[in-house]
């Protein structure tokens, strides 16, 4: 049995919807659709949702000996975050200084009350 039919039959054995299913784990109705036809395989975050709303664990979807286990490609999450890293610091590095006066360009705008009060107690000597 595939993994989209595993999910139906353990959805179906609670007497869940495709819409109740898709409100109580924040996936999109067409994605449960698409998983449970086999036309996509579920994220590691949509397996983790799906197995806590069907009350069931990771080994109950698990394929049987004869089928290919299901895989979970992780480096390419990793790869991603590493490059927005490297990008980030690159960003501070070439524009530290920018960054700076936008950083302070902010800070006085949201203590403009306070500075002004400090500058006008000032002028008038108190």
């Amino acid at each position: 049995m595939s993994l989209g039919l595993k999910i139906k039959e353990i959805r179906l054995e609670r007497g869940l919807t495709q819409s109740q299913l898709a409100d109580e784990t924040a996936i999109t109705l067409r994605t449960i659709q698409r998983i449970e036809n086999n036309d996509v395989k579920p994220s590691l975050h949509s397996l983790k949702e799906l197995s806590r709303v069907l009350e069931t664990d990771f080994s109950a979807l698990n394929y049987k000996s004869q089928e290919k286990p299901y895989e979970f490609n992780v480096n390419f999450k990793i790869t991603d975050m590493n490059q927005f890293i490297n990008d980030l610091k690159a960003l501070v590095k070439n524009h530290w200084k920018v960054l700076a006066i936008i950083v302070l360009a902010i800070w006085l705008v949201t203590n403009y009350t306070d500075i002004k009060a400090g500058i006008m107690d000032g002028w008038i000597g108190k």
